[in-house]
């Protein structure tokens, strides 16, 4: 089973069964208390009609006394309110033990009301010699209704009895009830929870164990017996299964590395058995001094620059040098290549020399001067443009490396930009190095936002590199 299943079903079984204790103790507390109320609220009743039976004979006695209007107004208000109380009485249903009090007592009430309304009617008439017998009888009647009025709170709580009995006994079963269910859900929820934990944190526990194993290199830790198919024994069989592609991948790592280290021993040998540079170097100067006493100064000139190129390029490329030493070495590229071209190319350099104390990559900008060459201005026969300028602005130095050539396409632009595909070409260069040149770049200022490239095609292209002023010597 899984554990989201065992969550959605035991979780709501526990929720229903304290929802039904809650539910039973409320029910049965709502009974108790309608009961009590209505109890309560007929007593009430009882002794608000036997007070203001009083009151109202206290006012005709005082208006017999004393028949002033006032008083007159007073006997009618307390009338109307015993009225009403009257009408609320009739409301409540009688049962087998006080039916007759209670029919009893509401004819007394209407006697006591129609003895109160003649008496008031004989005073307002004057008619002084009747009102005394009636007086005399709405006492009497006035003595019975205080008397019936507490037969009806005896009989009324005569028959709460049982009835509080039958609640009292029920509000203890429910007790008991709710004491059970409380004990029940409480012994689940433990089973629950231990039943759970054994069935979750155990296996992470494993797992976790496992991973630490795995972290710490050791690739042959045993997996945890995992039998459930739940998500946990999914996860264990994932963590073994990488366990073990891990070991592989190790192993290969390991296969590639020996053939790595045999790749360069024989790569050493190889290098090894080549000519000495020092031996070329002297060779290229030898051939040099012989052309200029021959008087082949362009000669001498050439194989001068490309023994200068030669050495430049065969410093550790780790090693940065300053921007003077790039745009030297540029110009002796130059100077080979122009042997080429002739007058088919003009270069241009627009430096300002308080810029070039500034240190960059080794050989950043040959490969793109390289690059101009055989992709931008290869084809022109005349009027051909490549040149560096270089100018301070403010946090950045701007080198740009522009031609009037071939220009490129959108697509290409953004590939050397991000360095996602090699370019292909036909021609000698596959592009390779502009690539190689922005990601060392990149990674030696730790910046990636100072490359750009603009280009139209047939209007030219233009490197632009930005180079922060703090990496001055």
């Amino acid at each position: 089973m899984k554990i989201r299943t065992k969550l959605f079903i035991f979780i709501p079984i526990l929720v229903i069964l304290l929802n039904l204790v809650s539910f039973f103790i409320f029910e049965n507390g709502k009974k108790v208390q309608e009961s009590y109320n209505l109890m309560i609220n007929k007593i009430f009743l009882y002794k608000q009609i036997s007070s203001e039976t009083q009151e109202n004979l206290s006012l005709v006695s005082s208006y017999i006394i004393n028949p002033q209007p006032k008083n007159y107004r007073s006997i009618l208000q307390h009338k109307s309110n015993l009225q009403k109380l009257k009408k609320e009485l009739l409301t409540h249903n009688a049962t087998k033990n006080n039916q007759l009090v209670l029919e009893n007592f509401t004819h007394m009430i209407d006697s006591f009301l129609e003895l109160e309304s003649s008496i008031t009617d004989n005073l307002v008439s004057q008619n002084f010699s009747s009102y005394t017998d009636q007086y005399r009888d709405i006492e009497k009647i006035s003595g019975f209704i205080r008397e019936d009025s507490q037969n009806l709170v005896d009989l009324e709580l005569s028959n709460y009895q049982p009835i509080f009995r039958k609640i009292i006994a029920n509000t203890q079963s429910m007790n008991q009830l709710g004491v059970q269910l409380f004990v029940i859900t409480t012994i689940i929820s433990i089973v629950f929870a231990i039943w759970l934990s054994r069935s979750i944190v155990i296996p992470i526990n494993r797992l976790v164990y496992m991973a630490k194993q795995i972290g710490k290199g050791n690739f042959n830790v045993d997996p945890p017996t995992l039998y459930r198919n739940n998500e946990i024994g999914i996860l264990g069989k994932i963590l073994n299964e990488m366990s073990k592609n891990l070991s592989n991948l190790m192993i290969k790592n390991i296969e590639i590395v020996e053939k790595d280290r045999l790749v360069k021993e024989l790569e050493l040998k190889a290098l090894q058995s080549q000519i000495n540079p020092h031996f070329l170097f002297n060779t290229l100067n030898v051939i040099s001094k012989l052309a200029y006493i021959e008087g082949a100064e362009q000669t001498s000139d050439l194989t001068v620059s490309t023994s200068n190129l030669l050495r430049y390029n065969l410093r550790k490329l780790d090693v940065p040098v300053t921007l003077l030493e790039e745009v030297r070495n540029a110009e002796e590229y130059f100077s080979i290549q122009k042997a080429r071209f002739r007058d088919r190319v003009r270069f241009e350099l627009n430096i300002d020399e308080s810029c070039l104390g500034n240190k960059v990559p080794c050989l950043t900008l040959q490969p793109l001067l390289e690059n101009a060459f055989i992709h931008g201005i290869e084809g022109m026969e005349q009027g051909a443009v490549i040149g560096i300028t270089i100018k301070n602005h403010e946090k950045y130095i701007y080198i740009e490396i522009y031609d009037n050539g071939a220009g490129m396409k959108e697509e290409t632009r953004e590939a050397l930009l991000t360095s996602s595909m090699p370019i292909i070409s036909q021609k000698s260069s596959t592009g390779l190095g502009t690539t190689n040149v922005f990601k060392r770049w990149r990674l030696f200022f730790e910046e990636e936002d100072i490359v750009d490239i603009k280009s139209e095609i047939n209007k030219g292209t233009t490197i632009i590199l930005k180079l922060p002023v703090s990496s001055k010597f």
